[in-house]
């Protein structure tokens, strides 16, 4: 679904395939960076699989690898064309890990070398990501222009830069995220978690449910929504045993 952050994702068993909108089935690469987006996907596998997965902040874009990351929007490139070689050595150290503890290694070791080599400085527009964030995307954008003594315009150039969309919208998708996440304590009750959530108006929850999952909050809170399964609460006992 739309998310707000970054994802490095490895398949150390077997890659994915993407389900396109016109119901294409296109390969995808073992190892990606999938960015902040702003649309559902779907992808589909036949084979036992294994993922591991880096969640980062949107601004580790142009901190770590210097792209801003309004360039990587929507968009999930494979390593390799992002680090060249560097990448075919993370992507063998990763698939030839005997478990995910190695790969956590594997993996601090690759994004503190990158930060040690890193020119690029850290922007004081990263605190606002993190307010929108902490805020669950129930923010004043205005407001937080002003924090940063920057004109409204300023402010939105300044935060697609780092955040990779622009700051309602980002703040939207946040605000989303949060709500999704009532399913996983199993509250069903949409107005609960439409007002809990920031939407006082039922119109905006339905209409954001739908751009951003694919799904309304009927469908996503009451059914089986494709691919949220791993969300139900019976589910997530049964792989905690």
């Amino acid at each position: 679904m739309a998310d707000g952050c970054v994802e490095m994702v490895f398949h150390y068993r077997s890659a994915f395939d993407e389900i396109t909108a016109n119901e294409r089935i296109e390969a995808s690469p073992l190892a990606s960076i999938q960015a902040q987006s702003t649309r559902p996907r779907r992808f589909v596998t036949g084979h036992s699989f294994g993922i591991f997965g880096i969640y980062l902040y949107p601004f580790a874009i142009p901190r770590l690898f210097s792209y801003p990351a309004s360039d990587f929007s929507n968009i999930s490139p494979d390593l390799g064309s992002i680090f060249g070689a560097e990448a075919a050595l993370l992507d063998e150290q990763m698939l030839s890990a005997p478990n995910n503890l190695r790969r956590v290694g594997v993996a601090n070791d690759f994004l503190l070398a990158k930060l040690r080599t890193s020119r690029r400085e850290r922007s004081t527009v990263h605190r606002a990501v993190h307010a929108v964030i902490d805020a669950k995307g129930n923010i004043n954008v205005a407001n937080l222009a002003r924090e940063h003594s920057l004109s409204t315009r300023q402010f939105e150039r300044k935060f697609k830069e780092f955040a990779g969309l622009p700051p309602k919208l980002y703040s939207r998708i946040i605000r989303f995220q949060a709500a999704t996440q009532f399913k996983l304590n199993g509250e069903r009750d949409l107005t609960t978690i439409a007002y809990k959530s920031g939407y006082y108006d039922q119109s905006h929850f339905i209409n954001d449910f739908r751009e951003f999952s694919g799904y309304t909050p009927k469908e996503y809170f009451w059914n089986d929504a494709e691919g949220t399964q791993y969300m139900d609460t019976e589910q997530m006992s049964h792989f905690s045993n």
